[in-house]
């Protein structure tokens, strides 16, 4: 065979080699099927007992952040049981029926309880024995109470209070810290499902003062007024009843 042919045939051989792996690569997959999206929370109604001394009582100017909450959702129901000057054994002595509704007819049944107490016993030290193991005590008996018969527990620490000078005192001021960080830890305890921080939401500059802006119009450093409660009911909205309806 003459050499150019020879050339010819393996070029051509080549050829039809190469034709064939590409012919034989496998086809290309299809892409992967894209992740579904995420399902919004549903929303959900809710039925809500506020437990509580003068900074939940609307009597005493109190329960702005439960009117927030109210208006955020429309369709749930919150109930504010604040008493006006109420130490947190006394809230106790009447949690089993206004919240549990025990002995009381037509009671809903709260899936959620906010417990919102404890300054008035800490300045109730002297004149009542008030120590932080005895407000301890009394508060985790509520929580304990309410966790029995499913609900989901809210506490809230105690608020700054440092402006009310009268009652306000260095060994107050450990106490009230000391009270505060107990009620932080019941979370990890599980002897509540949230906790809000009102006393670092509250202050500014001075740690134990309320912000003066949201103490207004208010001035005995104790209570707060609607800048304040906005806060706090946003708070409680954002951490606890942002899928409510």
């Amino acid at each position: 065979m003459k050499r150019g042919a020879f050339v010819s045939i393996a070029a051509c051989a080549l050829f039809a080699a190469g034709f064939a792996s590409a012919d034989s690569s496998p086809a290309p997959t299809a892409s992967a099927t894209p992740p579904a999206p995420v399902a919004a929370s549903k929303k959900q109604k809710v039925t809500v007992a506020a437990m509580g001394d003068s900074l939940t009582d609307a009597k005493s100017h109190g329960g702005g952040y439960i009117d927030y909450l109210k208006k955020k959702c429309p369709k749930s129901r919150f109930d504010n049981y604040g008493k006006g000057g109420q130490m947190v054994n006394q809230m106790r002595k009447r949690f089993a029926a206004d919240v549990l509704g025990e002995g009381v007819p037509d009671k809903p049944a709260y899936t959620h309880v906010i417990v919102f107490g404890g300054v008035n016993d800490l300045y109730s030290d002297d004149t009542a024995g008030r120590t932080p193991e005895k407000i301890e005590s009394d508060l985790l008996r509520m929580y304990k109470a309410a966790k029995g018969k499913g609900m989901k527990v809210v506490a809230l620490t105690i608020a700054p209070w440092g402006g009310f000078t009268k009652y306000f005192t260095d060994h107050r001021k450990k106490t009230t810290g000391q009270l505060n960080k107990w009620i932080s830890d019941q979370v990890t305890a599980k002897n509540v499902d949230y906790v809000v921080d009102a006393f670092s939401l509250l202050s500014c500059g001075d740690a134990n003062k309320l912000c003066p802006k949201y103490a207004e119009p208010f001035k005995d450093g104790l209570h707060f007024g609607a800048g304040g409660h906005e806060v706090l009911g946003k708070a409680l909205f954002d951490k606890v009843f942002s899928d409510c309806e």
